[in-house]
C-alpha cells in the first residue's frame, strides 16, 4: 500500500497513537481517574515526558484534566468519552500481546 492510499484520518490516528508512551497512558487511565505521580509511577515515565504527552492527548480530546481547589491543589486525569472510546482497541492489544509476544527473560 503506498502512501496515497492511506487515508488520511487512519494516518494521523496512528501517529497519535504510536508516540512512545501515549498508549501506556490512556490503557493507565482505563482503570479510572488519576494523578499524575500515579500515571508516572505506574508506567516508568519522566515526569516531563508524561506531562508533554498528557497535554497533547487533552489537546486531542482524549484525556481531561481536572483541578481541585484544595490545598495544596489536586490535579487529576480521566479519559474523556473519546478516550474511554479506545478501550475496545486496547483490550484487543492485550489480548494479542498475550497471544503473541514473548517476554525475554534475563539471566
Amino acid at each position: 500500500m503506498n502512501k496515497s492510499q492511506l487515508c488520511p484520518k487512519f494516518e494521523k490516528a496512528m501517529s497519535l497513537l504510536s508516540k512512545r508512551w501515549t498508549g501506556l497512558i490512556i490503557y493507565q487511565l482505563l482503570s479510572g481517574q488519576q494523578r499524575f505521580c500515579t500515571i508516572e509511577q505506574a508506567i516508568g515515565i519522566s515526569g516531563r515526558l508524561l506531562s508533554e504527552r498528557l497535554k497533547e492527548l487533552e489537546s486531542q480530546g482524549i484525556v481531561k484534566r481536572e483541578i481541585y481547589p484544595e490545598t495544596p491543589v489536586r490535579i487529576e486525569y480521566s479519559l474523556t468519552e473519546k478516550g474511554k472510546s479506545l478501550e475496545p482497541l486496547m483490550k484487543e492489544i492485550e489480548t494479542w500481546s498475550q497471544t503473541w509476544i514473548a517476554i525475554e527473560h534475563q539471566s
